[in-house]
């Protein structure tokens, strides 16, 4: 019952500290170099991992398919495979889980320091709202960032699975066909229901973790846990948003 009850109350905060910045979305225009800042350190910052990882992705898909489609399937749906595989789904969902575990870490350190050592408290006897500063240009860079990010992981996790099925011996498909193949079946809704996905998962990252900072309470050891459960928070919401989100987009 305890639990429960904290679950509500996190989730009541979480729509607050939302209403409360969104109040603010005039602000925005005057906030432009924040909202630069924030695009850089959540976009161009995490896109060297996003791209390392996209690539590995997309070449384990056409390894693993190749291997299968091998035995009991016609090869030339390998790019399909990775296609779809890709862009509806492990795409936006790899993406938000490497922004949770590094955006979202981040934010909420960031923030719980800040509350621990009266640094909100000051901002709010200068009537500076924190929603307005801290929390308003996350969520319109995140929103900017998350799509871009999404097409490059999926155009370079096509580009992965595309080199190997090339070059593994076992599989042996020719670029020219591994994408025919994607072009020839997948529809710009698959793409299009990939990235819905990734600024659904991408919003609620930097949101939650931003209620979980700003609602820091105690010491300099609190800062350590609310890193923790943000990232788990996030993790847990991410999984189950993926259900509910592809389940309506069916």
């Amino acid at each position: 019952m305890k639990q429960l009850i904290q679950i509500l109350e996190g989730l009541g905060s979480t729509l607050q500290l939302l209403m409360r910045a969104a109040s603010y979305a005039g602000t925005l225009p005057r906030q432009i170099g924040r909202f630069v800042e924030q695009c850089y350190t959540i976009g161009y910052t995490t896109l060297p991992i996003v791209a390392i990882l996209s690539f590995f992705i997309g070449s384990v898909l056409a390894l693993q398919s190749g291997h299968a489609a091998e035995n009991f399937g016609p090869k030339q749906f390998i790019g399909l495979l990775v296609g779809l595989s890709m862009a509806a789904e492990l795409g936006p969902v790899m993406v938000a889980v490497l922004l949770a575990g590094r955006v979202g870490s981040a934010i909420a350190a960031e923030l719980a320091s800040m509350k621990v050592y009266q640094e909100i408290d000051a901002l709010e006897t200068m009537n500076i709202p924190p929603a307005r500063i801290l929390v308003l240009p996350r969520l319109a860079a995140i929103l900017v960032m998350m799509p871009v990010l999404t097409i490059i992981a999926d155009l370079v996790g096509w580009f992965g699975g595309a080199i190997v099925a090339k070059y593994t011996h076992f599989i042996s498909i020719e670029p020219e066909s591994y994408f025919a193949t994607m072009r020839q079946y997948m529809e710009f809704r698959d793409v299009w229901n990939g990235l819905v996905k990734a600024e659904v998962f991408g919003f609620v990252i930097v949101l939650v973790s931003c209620n979980i900072g700003l609602n820091t309470r105690g010491g300099p050891r609190e800062i350590g846990a609310s890193v923790t459960r943000a990232v788990v928070v996030s993790l847990i919401l991410i999984l189950v948003l993926d259900y509910f989100v592809t389940k309506a987009l069916m």
